[in-house]
């Protein structure tokens, strides 16, 4: 930062570098949280990777970056074990193969909150997926879940279930359900 004085008596001008700019920003962000009625630190969001699921991160990446929070992504692997008639399954191979394909995916995914200035990590859970959501949001000691819903109504969802709907049942913090077709409030 230069400062000079001004041609008008008492007053100075400063120029701001690229580096107070941040700093600047930072502190504004910084009084902003101080003073708001709503303090998020820590968003957890589930995807599977689904263009849903990509919607809701939009959600929550917008969130951690207006609050300063940090974000986690967490994906659920879940296996259904069933013999078929081609015999056994190694569904440990399964599993493993599942577990490592969406940390990779995951990675990816907090490389692009990074790159957007948000402090991210990744998580790979395992088991029935509003559980593990729900149980993850309390160990990351999360302050919202921003999950994805698909929307589907009649025979659909009461044969496919809500994982969205189960995790409001289970969280032990507020979870703001964003659905694929509706209406939004993310500008951008």
């Amino acid at each position: 930062m230069k400062i000079k004085p001004a041609r008008k008596r008492g007053d100075v001008v400063a120029r701001l570098g690229k580096s107070d700019t941040k700093l600047l920003e930072a502190g504004t962000r910084a009084a902003l949280a101080a003073e708001a009625p709503v303090r998020l630190q820590r968003i957890l969001a589930p995807t599977d990777f689904s263009d849903n699921g990509r919607k809701s991160l939009a959600y929550a990446l917008a969130m951690a970056r207006q609050f300063g929070a940090s974000l986690t992504l967490v994906h659920v692997v879940q296996v259904n074990y069933a013999y078929g008639e081609m015999g056994a399954i190694d569904y440990a191979a399964l599993e493993r193969d599942l577990r490592v394909g969406s940390k990779k995916q995951l990675e990816a995914l907090v490389a692009e909150c990074a790159a957007a200035g948000v402090k991210a990590a990744a998580l790979v859970r395992e088991g029935s997926p509003a559980r593990a959501i729900a149980e993850a949001a309390d160990s990351e000691e999360a302050d919202l879940i921003v999950i994805s819903t698909h929307g589907y109504t009649g025979l659909k969802h009461v044969l496919m279930g809500s994982i969205a709907e189960a995790v409001v049942r289970y969280a032990p913090c507020p979870v703001l359900g964003v659905r694929a077709d509706g209406r939004g409030f993310l500008r951008g």
